[in-house]
């Protein structure tokens, strides 16, 4: 079904001829020739969710009712496990390990979205107490409408599940347009919706280019809502159009985040979790710790010991028994991370290790794990995000200059901090600015847990409850229960 659409619950012929190739960053070669939709097929995919919210049955069935169709999809979801984890690995370049890993995660965000429906019904409608006698009034939720939404590259399903979970759930439709550098998993998302009878239109998936898809969905006057998971100034241009009509919007945008290591943590255990903050998915994380700040008195054996264990990482194809780190996702990320390394060096840093192809695999797009240090706090390569397996590491003298440094920054979607004083990390995790702080660990994500950034890092958080709540709209009834007569104007 590739070289179609899915709206209204059909495979849905492309309005035009147009196609993009779709890329196996580990090989280079093409794995699939996927439709480029424009805006005609966007106005038909928001058609075909505006008729499904307005006349068809999906916001007006109880949570559990919709609940049910989501551990439908949740149960097809783990019975392709492996095929779904095997594609996505030819389509993004990820680790198989990790890569059924995050499709295990998907099957468990529609599942967790399922209990938060079936609890809606009971948690529909909330009594408010009033002030003036004569009145009961209620405050509740519904769904905000036809939500559209854009997804990244790096965690292709599950960044899906993470949008469309929570909007079925809410009883909204959707307009789903993938990132055209990894669609597949998308449109096996629509396979595995038809599979589970979900009624025609509630979801729909366009594949497309960003101007010729993306925009015309952004700018659609029948969206009710935006979701945006990518980089800031895509997120800033998202946000300006939706202006236009007031659109509501949640953008998850990047983060330059820090990992602060004090002297009394075990250094081992240390550099495990730096490694695992900004080489996990090749380092194209949002959320990535790639600014590594460590207690002066351990910088030099932490140091040496991150080189060390950073050399013996095996890189290859995701397919590959015992690779931890796969290809960066295409030839551009590529060329943007060996120019960033290039910017960092010619900046003043130094290069501990890292920063070159690997020997021996000639076609894809690889890079060693890349270890930086020496940069200046205003440099480029250590305030920019790199989205690559680059970690920066600096020094530090106190806790506060510590915090200083750490804050210093326009982003603010996660920090780590490591001690062994666990009253220190609790007052250091209080003195981020960050939407996400992680205490002698980085990167583990829950679906129970807000997710989300200070700053220019987004607006709104996904996940958890909050996810949910992204998809509601809170509405008052109020009533006047009184048999007498107001008598305002009428005595």
């Amino acid at each position: 079904m590739h070289n179609k659409h899915y709206i209204g619950g059909k495979w849905f012929e492309p309005s035009s001829s147009e196609t993009f190739d779709v890329i196996n960053p580990a090989t280079e070669a093409v794995i699939a020739t996927i439709p480029a939709g424009n805006k005609t097929d966007i106005d038909a995919a928001v058609s075909a969710a505006r008729q499904a919210f307005d006349v068809g049955p999906w916001p007006r069935m109880s949570g559990a009712e919709r609940g049910t169709y989501l551990r439908k999809i949740a149960s097809i979801i783990t019975h392709r496990l492996d095929d779904l984890a095997q594609l996505e690995v030819l389509d993004n370049g990820k680790p198989f390990p990790e890569a059924k890993w995050d499709i295990e995660d998907t099957a468990g965000t529609f599942t967790f979205y399922a209990e938060l429906a079936e609890q809606l019904d009971s948690n529909e409608a909330k009594p408010i107490a009033l002030s003036e006698p004569g009145f009961s009034a209620k405050a509740v939720k519904e769904p905000v409408g036809v939500a559209g939404a854009i997804i990244p590259w790096n965690f292709p399903m599950l960044m899906a599940a993470w949008k469309v979970a929570p909007a079925l759930a809410a009883g909204c439709t959707m307009v789903l347009k993938p990132s055209e550098v990894t669609p597949l998993t998308a449109l096996a998302l629509a396979e595995i919706a038809e599979e589970a009878e979900l009624p025609a239109g509630v979801l729909n998936i366009v594949s497309g280019l960003g101007p010729d898809a993306g925009q015309p969905l952004v700018e659609h006057p029948h969206i009710d809502k935006l979701a945006f998971t990518g980089s800031v100034p895509t997120g800033s241009r998202i946000m300006a159009m939706a202006a236009k009509d007031i659109k509501t919007v949640s953008l998850e945008l990047g983060g330059k985040s820090p990992m602060v290591v004090f002297e009394d943590c075990d250094i081992e255990k240390a550099v495990e979790w730096i490694m695992f903050g900004i080489f996990w998915n090749q380092g194209q994380v949002c959320s990535a710790t790639s600014r590594v700040l460590v207690a002066e008195s351990i910088y030099p054996a932490l140091l040496a010991r991150l080189v060390t264990e950073a050399k013996k990482i095996a890189i290859g194809a995701g397919d590959k028994d015992g690779v931890l780190l796969g290809p960066l996702v295409n030839a551009a990320q590529y060329e943007k991370v060996k120019a960033a390394i290039a910017r960092g060096v010619a900046d003043g840093a130094h290069i501990a290790t890292g920063g070159n192809r690997p020997l021996g695999l000639e076609a894809g797009y690889f890079l060693e794990p890349t270890v930086l240090t020496e940069m200046a706090e205003d440099s480029w390569i250590w305030t920019e995000e790199i989205f690559g397996p680059v970690v920066c590491v600096k020094p530090f003298s106190s806790e506060s200059e510590a915090i200083r440094m750490a804050n210093d920054s326009r982003f603010g979607l996660a920090a780590a901090v490591m001690s062994a004083d666990l009253d220190r990390c609790e007052r250091v995790a209080r003195a981020f600015r960050a939407g996400i702080v992680w205490v002698n660990c980085s990167q583990p994500t829950f679906v129970e847990a807000p997710w989300g950034g200070y700053k220019q890092s987004g607006i709104g958080r996904e996940l958890g409850e909050w996810g949910l709540n992204n998809y509601l709209e809170t509405k008052q009834i109020t009533r006047y229960e009184s048999d007498e007569p107001w008598g305002w104007y009428i005595k």
